[in-house]
């Protein structure tokens, strides 16, 4: 199902990503696809890159079984790509079918159960590049800084294994608590470098992991209720699509700014 599945659903999200970018697909440069839904050779890569016709020259990178983080992932490894090849513009695809998870009740793995509540598919892109042509390309969010911890503690806090059954999910108890009491020395490693710790002042394109993780995170940081709005629509109206989580926030997040009428993308935040 995932063979030919991941690609086909990719594939529908870049054609729509490049048709709203405005230029014609000759003009990408990059390919970064991620899935975690399963390994194959050759890769979703090349599947994606000859179903949309593709110059047979462009770079390809192929990330599988990175889970949930990867939608940050991606968006890290098209910045430096665009940001380090002159006129580089790299179309990022997250493909996910989380059906590959699906296993029956067992008193052994309950945790399992907790994915399967709240898992779904999707798939989610978009065209980064660095230097934008203005009269010819309208940016909608630009990647100022990039940046990746662990958790200490945090080994075993989340495991996914593919095998014969599928694509088996387990997690400890207390993940939301593991993540709410790091969060805010991660956050303050992150944006030293930007001079940032008011972490009201930003606009949150969050994972969703799940409710318990968002609701914690939330009263950690003393964040506004509408800081996670967007993440919360999203987990509401598709579940948790592991790395493609990400784009579909930021698709959420440009939306309503448009609806709303605000100045950026950001829900009108500028600094």
């Amino acid at each position: 199902m995932v063979v030919s599945e991941v690609p086909r659903l990719g594939k529908e999200a870049a054609q729509r990503a490049i048709k709203e970018w405005g230029q014609a697909k000759s003009k990408i440069t990059h390919v970064i696809m991620c899935t975690t839904s399963g390994v194959d050779m050759p890769g979703a890569d090349y599947q994606l890159t000859k179903l949309l016709g593709l110059r047979p020259s462009v770079k390809r990178f192929m990330m599988y079984q990175q889970g949930c983080f990867a939608g940050g992932t991606v968006l890290r490894m098209a910045k430096d790509l665009a940001e380090n090849n002159k006129g580089a513009r790299v179309l990022v695809v997250c493909s996910e079918i989380t059906a590959i998870c699906f296993r029956g009740p067992t008193d052994t793995h309950l945790d399992s159960m907790v994915g399967q509540a709240l898992f779904g598919d999707g798939a989610g892109a978009l065209v980064v590049g660095a230097e934008p042509g203005l009269s010819i390309e309208k940016p909608i969010f630009e990647l100022v800084w990039t940046s990746q911890t662990i958790l200490p503690d945090s080994e075993g806090a989340i495991d996914g294994h593919l095998r014969e059954v599928g694509l088996t999910f387990h997690l400890l108890k207390d993940v939301p608590g593991l993540i709410s009491k790091n969060i805010e020395k991660s956050l303050a490693e992150a944006f030293s470098p930007l001079d940032i710790s008011d972490w009201n002042s930003l606009f949150w394109v969050a994972h969703p992991g799940g409710p318990a993780i968002l609701d914690q995170v939330e009263a950690k940081l003393g964040l506004k209720e509408e800081k996670l709005k967007a993440t919360r629509q999203v987990l509401n109206d598709y579940g948790n699509m592991s790395s493609a989580c990400v784009l579909f926030i930021l698709d959420e997040m440009r939306q309503k700014s448009i609806k709303n009428g605000h100045a950026t993308t950001g829900e009108g935040l500028d600094w």
